[in-house]
């Protein structure tokens, strides 16, 4: 499906939550039926036969590709971050979106290694969102506009899309999503983000238990958490995950704060994220606990907590590999091997 509408209001967006496609039968059933014939014990390529299978059946394409992947960053400011939240100012946001531009950065490095286009969607980064320990971050019409900002960035006809941020204090607006989701105190939720420690910590960890505090009445549901006490570059990280889903393009999450994003979709529709995977396992600690609630094990676990598609891009070499060894590998038949 290619041929959706862009939602003009809050409602249209829950219809189209309502009503995402599922998976494709056939191209998983050819990718199973395929799985057994290699030349390989069976499942001793682990997960990487489970990412050949799923890419298969969510690209409605037998044998699974690799080769047209995007990446997208998109970055927002937060008003959140006057309260001291971040051992970055919040100027860094559009200073790092300019070195993104310029090629300079850790995403550019990587998706230059591993063949990817990336694109940069700077939202509004002169009129930050409001700070959510005084109400809602986001009225519903700035909430709608960074949903749709996201979904139009995803282009037809990609094998698979990236998905990651750039914002200073979005740790913190992660962090208070993850709460309004699923309960916890703000510790369970809160991490370093930038490099914040020992009394900031708990100071940011303050921070979110009022933002969640402050905007309970407002929230409702998981667009209504997102909204509140999410970020722009939240809200369009779920409008791209949304488009990707409708277009059936699988999807790889980055860390904390893209995960944080995807959960709120998740909330309101389960299975909402079945064509996505988890690129790879934060250092941010919240980043771990998220993964259990949503039941998404990562592809890779390197200690990074960098943001900017980093993970995402890096495990698209996953990807790959699995793409080439489902389509690649001979059979026992065509081999002459004892299949045993």
């Amino acid at each position: 499906m290619t041929d959706f509408r862009l939602p003009a209001s809050m409602a249209d967006l829950r219809v189209l939550l309502a009503g995402l496609p599922g998976p494709d039968d056939i191209a998983l059933r050819a990718a199973v039926a395929r799985e057994p014939l290699l030349t390989k014990p069976p499942g001793s390529l682990g997960r990487l036969e489970q990412t050949a299978a799923w890419l298969a059946c969510w690209q409605g394409l037998h044998p699974p590709a690799a080769e047209r992947i995007a990446a997208v960053v998109f970055a927002g400011n937060h008003g959140v971050a006057a309260q001291g939240v971040s051992a970055f100012p919040a100027a860094v946001t559009a200073q790092m979106v300019a070195n993104f531009q310029a090629g300079g950065a850790a995403i550019n490095q990587l998706c230059r290694t591993f063949g990817v286009s990336l694109t940069v969607e700077a939202l509004e980064l002169d009129r930050p969102t409001a700070d959510f320990t005084q109400g809602p971050a986001m009225g519903e019409a700035d909430f709608l506009a960074a949903v749709v900002a996201g979904m139009r960035s995803v282009k037809d006809g990609l094998d698979a899309l990236c998905v990651g941020e750039m914002g200073i204090a979005n740790t913190t607006a992660a962090s208070a999503v993850c709460l309004g989701l699923f309960g916890g105190t703000g510790l369970d939720w809160t991490g370093p983000g930038t490099g914040v420690a020992g009394a900031a910590l708990a100071h940011k960890a303050r921070v979110v238990e009022a933002g969640v505090a402050r905007n309970k009445p407002s929230m409702g549901d998981g667009l209504g958490v997102l909204r509140c006490v999410g970020g722009r570059e939240l809200a369009a990280m779920a409008g791209a995950i949304l488009a990707a889903r409708l277009k059936r393009i699988p999807v790889v999450l980055d860390g904390f704060v893209c995960t944080a994003a995807a959960a709120a979709l998740e909330a309101m529709q389960p299975g909402a994220l079945d064509h996505c995977v988890v690129g790879h396992v934060s250092a941010e600690p919240g980043h771990a606990r998220l993964l259990e609630k949503l039941s998404k094990a990562p592809l890779l676990s390197l200690g990074m907590r960098l943001g900017e598609a980093s993970g995402a891009v890096l495990a698209v070499a996953v990807l790959k590999a699995a793409c080439a060894c489902h389509a690649g590998m001979a059979t026992f038949a065509e081999a002459g091997v004892s299949a045993g």
